[in-house]
């Protein structure tokens, strides 16, 4: 009787400490929209408004965004020799966007993972692209790595 009681009081002292681990969420955005307004609100505001919601559990959301389809384009440093040079409220915001997705990438931690295969498609330079930008090879493949290491899935298009 001694040594159950003994273990029940370790389990009731230890567990705390247990609990008080922090607890990380993961996502993975599949982000091809090349609109806009929804990038801006779904992407930009989005991940800022979650990151706080978890932050104000004590809780921490890792976050990855595969870039593909028509997203590309609000991740390039360099609009020009690109099809999206002609894109006048895309190229007035450029500035704009590119602050806020660079402190994404390092105030947020934010990792962007930009589809190679649908670049060289589209005659996109690599050089063109923000630095902090990782390329693999498609997109698929980020997002079965992603969520095959417990990332949750959502869609943004």
């Amino acid at each position: 009787m001694k040594k159950i009681f003994s273990i029940a009081l370790l389990l009731l002292f230890t567990l705390p400490l247990f609990s008080e681990e922090e607890v990380v969420k993961k996502v993975v955005y599949d982000l091809t929209t090349g609109d806009l307004k929804r990038f801006e609100t779904r992407l930009l505001s989005g991940i800022v408004a979650h990151k706080t919601y978890y932050q104000s559990k004590l809780e921490e959301l890792d976050v990855i965004v595969v870039v593909h389809g028509d997203a590309y384009k609000f991740f390039m440093k360099d609009l020009r020799r690109t099809p999206y040079a002609k894109e006048k409220k895309l190229v007035a915001a450029q500035k704009e966007l590119g602050k806020r997705v660079t402190a994404l990438a390092t105030q947020y931690g934010v990792k962007f993972l930009v589809c190679k295969i649908g670049t060289v498609e589209r005659g996109l330079e690599r050089k063109a692209f923000y630095s902090f930008v990782r390329f693999v090879h498609n997109a698929a493949i980020g997002l079965i790595d992603a969520q095959n290491s417990g990332y949750a899935y959502l869609p943004l298009w």
